[in-house]
């Protein structure tokens, strides 16, 4: 962790012009100056004492609500959930959120939370006032876990290569024990819109997802990463995310293992997590694991096939 942010701290000076010279984002028709992440309408919820949080709707088809969330990084966005949207819309009910922060949500400069995240998700199955069933990616499941543990309209959840099931450790997915991740939060913030610059660069973003795909990166992905890390605002939640704040110190013991709905994970290779207590996972009643072989973290892009089949034998033992 310390000689990343060192090789981060290093490039600052060198990217600091290309972010000065950056061309400014003309809104849309919609006022928005990111294009959709998928097709449906993009909608708003308004959160008190953040903004809006935005989602996609295609209320078509039948059955029980299905809710999409993507994972948190420095370009997260609904899109990453884009095969399973374009796999469901018009055959269920399905909506994609984004996380307060990211996507077309509001990005202010404020104080980003597990709470917050998952306020935004409680907020959505709300307003839909019925049922549902969601999907969680990455550090994503884990305000998922929180969400299921105090809404109980969420009546499944499946969790694609969830963060937390490995061992409470420092790093990118603990806080400091001794102060929550603030004093990193305050090195990284005082140098945030050079380091961000970096980030957001277009060979950066492709090969941070390298590690994420098996075979070739989607190139759809690579783009929309880009476009939504040059959103204004772009780099406040990234920062509380790499300093370890989104995190849960310990997701399985203080989320996952109190999880009483059915529960499925979808895993294999992932550079950025481990799954060392999955099998204490699995072995509470209703959770199961689906190994989908060959992928690494993004199997929705790789093996959508076999990403479906499980999903959908899931919901179908829990309907």
């Amino acid at each position: 962790m310390r000689r990343t942010l060192k090789l981060a701290l290093l490039a600052v000076g060198a990217v600091a012009l290309l972010v000065a010279c950056a061309p400014a984002l003309t809104p849309g028709p919609d006022g928005q100056t990111l294009r959709p992440a998928v097709s449906g309408e993009r909608q708003t919820l308004e959160l008190p004492g953040f903004g809006r949080a935005a989602y996609y709707a295609d209320p078509r088809g039948q059955g029980r609500p299905l809710i999409l969330t993507p994972s948190v990084n420095a370009a997260a966005s609904a899109y990453e959930m884009k095969p399973l949207w374009d796999a469901y819309a018009g055959t269920r009910p399905v909506y994609a959120l984004e996380w307060p922060g990211f996507g077309s949500s509001d990005r202010p400069d404020t104080r980003y939370t597990p709470a917050l995240m998952t306020a935004a998700l409680t907020a959505l199955v709300a307003r839909l006032g019925t049922d549902v069933d969601v999907v969680g990616l990455s550090l994503g499941s884990e305000f998922v876990a929180r969400a299921a543990l105090q809404e109980p309209r969420i009546r499944t959840v499946a969790l694609i290569s969830p963060s937390g099931l490995g061992q409470p450790r420092p790093g990118t997915q603990q806080a400091s024990a001794d102060d929550g991740g603030q004093r990193l939060y305050r090195t990284l913030n005082a140098v945030s819109t050079p380091l961000y610059g970096l980030l957001r660069l277009r060979p950066v973003i492709e090969s941070f997802l390298e590690r994420s795909f098996r075979g070739p990166v989607d190139q759809g992905l690579v783009d929309y990463g880009y476009d939504t890390a040059r959103q204004p605002g772009a780099k406040y939640a990234p920062v509380y995310f790499i300093s370890g704040q989104l995190f849960t110190p310990d997701a399985y013991a203080e989320l996952y293992s109190r999880l009483t709905i059915p529960a499925l994970v979808l895993y294999d290779q992932d550079a950025f997590v481990s799954f060392d207590r999955l099998s204490l996972f699995t072995a509470q009643p209703g959770v199961q694991a689906v190994r989908i072989p060959e992928t690494d973290g993004l199997p929705q892009f790789e093996k959508l096939p076999d990403v479906r089949a499980a999903l959908d034998a899931f919901w179908a033992a829990h309907p």
